[in-house]
């Protein structure tokens, strides 16, 4: 990226009690409008773990310890909606399971990974339609991954920290747009 559209000065830091485990094809890695791993950059309790390398399969099975308790962000109608009921069951610290892709990849990857059949499925609530107009999303609900990731911290951790992400999601979009030659929205 060109130095004067590097947004990394403006990356806040969010050191969370939740922890974020982003999981990406590795084919979605090197593409410049994957949003997940800024959110990487802003979450330091988190990790990126890559799958669909044949020699080299994910399992999820150390996320399965007594201490925390894991949540596959999920699109499907059958999971549960996240929500501040859904957290007050069990008072344990969170680690957090983002599959990045579309809605299609992102379903079908909650289902195939190994080792996570101790997490519970959850869902977003519905809310304001996706601000990342830089690919297409054929699902009215579906959003980027950094959207998703800060939302379901706003409700995991805290809204402010759902705020201060969104700023920064919407910094990537604007910085995204000019580099594409575009004038801002």
């Amino acid at each position: 990226m060109h130095q004067h559209l590097c947004i990394c000065p403006a990356i806040p830091c969010y050191p969370l009690a939740t922890r974020l485990v982003l999981v990406m094809h590795y084919q979605e890695l090197k593409k410049p409008t994957a949003t997940g791993p800024l959110a990487l950059q802003a979450l330091p309790n988190s990790e990126l773990r890559i799958h669909g390398h044949q020699d080299q399969p994910l399992d999820f099975s150390d996320l399965d310890i007594p201490e925390r308790r894991t949540l596959l962000l999920y699109p499907g109608d059958d999971a549960p909606v996240l929500c501040r009921s859904i957290l007050e069951r069990d008072d344990r610290p969170v680690t957090l399971v983002v599959p990045d892709g579309n809605w299609r990849q992102a379903a079908r990857m909650g289902k195939r990974l190994p080792g996570l059949g101790h997490a519970e499925m959850v869902r977003l609530p519905e809310g304001a339609p996706t601000a990342w107009g830089i690919r297409r999303e054929h699902h009215p609900e579906g959003l980027a991954t950094f959207e998703a990731i800060a939302r379901a911290i706003g409700i995991i951790e805290s809204p402010s920290a759902q705020a201060g992400l969104e700023t920064l999601f919407g910094l990537m979009v604007q910085t995204t747009i000019r580099a594409r030659g575009h004038r801002d929205l």
